[in-house]
């Protein structure tokens, strides 16, 4: 993308809201408006997309876990399914986005394939995949597994699947369903093909068993900043939900992906890092409450969780000592590469021991975190959008709602006032939102291997 382009009068800045249970802060449970249970209510996860709705977001996103991923004892975590949940958010609302999680590790594709296409009818229209490969030992064990896939395999799989559930979306034709009453034909079966794969991971015959829905594809959204995970991202995601410490960071990240994305004859990628917002009326107050929700969070915790991101035993993290300088990536490589190595940048690049590290992180694990008053925040935003490092941010607020709530009554008005966010949604589906085609039907048969 062009310096002209990303200053556009026309384009519009992006935003979801991942909705992490009680908040993105691990202590966000303990402040005094939260319900405990709230990360297995529906309706708390209902009230977060309407007020979400009300401001014009374009999606909320669900994260996903295939075991228990984090310290059940100190917080809440990642429970209900995001599919099933999701579809009891967009019954219960009109024109938001919902963009569920699933994985290409320990999942097969006929069954995601079936599950988003069903989300995309029943929201008519408004529903998203993210793609992800799984990197914890957790869920490996609960899938029958002993080890972690190697990286380069699970990306191996990731990328058949994908092209896969892209073929089974299209294995309807447009216009395949008739409904004629008169001549009694309901579905034209010319029209409807077999997938017919049979691939090194995979062999599904097809066709789906549902016709294609509203948007044609749901819409697929990507997080993973690794070689092989920017390569997945490049043939197929047409969003992508990054995690960039730095402006610097980010805007070569987007130039990155955005020239691997037209190498592939493909429109640019939507740049969505993910951003956690602390408001406060003055940036003492938001600081104080930065503060404060951090200090409610056990060090045992967070420093348990600092030393599963970076892949290390949690003794060799000492909180008033830089990090140590031997890092390698977690599991040989097979681990996580997106959360280590921002971790590991904010770290170096401030020289930051492991309590600073963990207090500028809001107790996180790679996010971008920024604390201050709406202006403030606001500033940050249209500086990172106007110059091209973001089409727009995932925003993770430190508490939901009322995170949520001070960032839409304080932040989005500024945004309005300077041009770049809508004041009402021009299209009703996710596909409108982000500006992106309704893609053709193009019956993407795989080769077989």
């Amino acid at each position: 993308m062009t310096s002209a382009e990303t200053r556009s009068p026309l384009r519009q800045l992006h935003l979801n809201v991942n909705i992490l249970h009680s908040g993105f802060l691990p202590s966000a449970w303990r402040v005094a408006e939260a319900d405990p249970n709230a990360f297995v209510d529906v309706a708390h996860y209902v009230r977060v997309a309407q007020i979400a709705e009300a401001a014009k977001f374009d999606a909320v996103f669900l994260a996903d876990n295939a075991s228990i991923a984090d310290q059940i004892g100190f917080r809440p975590i990642t429970a209900l399914e995001p599919t099933v949940l999701l579809a009891c958010v967009a019954a219960a609302t009109t024109h938001i986005g919902v963009i569920g999680t699933a994985s290409t590790s320990y999942n097969e594709p006929y069954n995601i394939a079936r599950r988003f296409s069903t989300l995309d009818h029943v929201s008519a229209g408004r529903a998203g995949w993210n793609v992800v490969t799984t990197a914890d030992l957790g869920s490996a064990r609960n899938f029958g597994y002993t080890a972690v896939p190697d990286h380069a395999e699970r990306y191996a799989r990731a990328a058949e699947f994908t092209e896969l559930v892209k073929a089974l979306w299209d294995s309807w034709e447009d216009g395949a369903l008739l409904g004629n009453k008169l001549d009694g034909r309901f579905v034209d079966t010319e029209r409807v093909h077999p997938v017919a794969h049979r691939g090194k991971y995979f062999n599904v015959e097809g066709p789906l068993n549902l016709p294609r829905s509203p948007q044609g594809h749901p819409v697929l959204v990507q997080a993973g900043g690794s070689a092989d995970g920017r390569e997945l991202a490049a043939r197929h995601a047409e969003a992508v939900f990054s995690a960039s410490q730095s402006f610097d960071e980010s805007l070569a990240y987007a130039r990155d992906l955005k020239a691997r994305a037209a190498a592939y004859g493909r429109a640019p990628v939507k740049i969505l890092p993910g951003l956690t917002t602390i408001v406060g009326a003055t940036e003492a107050d938001a600081l104080r409450r930065r503060d404060e929700l951090v200090d409610l969070i056990p060090w045992t915790y967070s420093l348990n969780r600092l030393a599963g991101t970076l892949g290390i035993g949690v003794e060799r993290l000492h909180l008033d000592e830089p990090l140590p300088q031997d890092l390698a990536l977690p599991g040989g490589g097979s681990g996580n590469h997106t959360f280590f190595h921002a971790m590991l940048a904010q770290a170096r690049r401030h020289g930051y021991t492991v309590r600073e590290l963990i207090r500028s992180m809001a107790g996180g694990t790679g996010h971008r975190v920024i604390v201050g008053t709406p202006e403030q925040i606001a500033d940050d935003i249209e500086h990172w959008f106007r110059e091209g490092a973001a089409d727009g941010f995932n925003l993770m607020p430190d508490v939901l709602p009322g995170g949520l709530q001070d960032f839409v009554d304080g932040v989005v008005p500024i945004l309005r006032q300077r041009g770049i966010f809508r004041s009402e949604y021009e299209g009703r589906t996710l596909r409108e939102h982000l500006g992106l085609t309704r893609p053709d039907n193009g019956r993407l048969w795989l080769k077989t291997a």
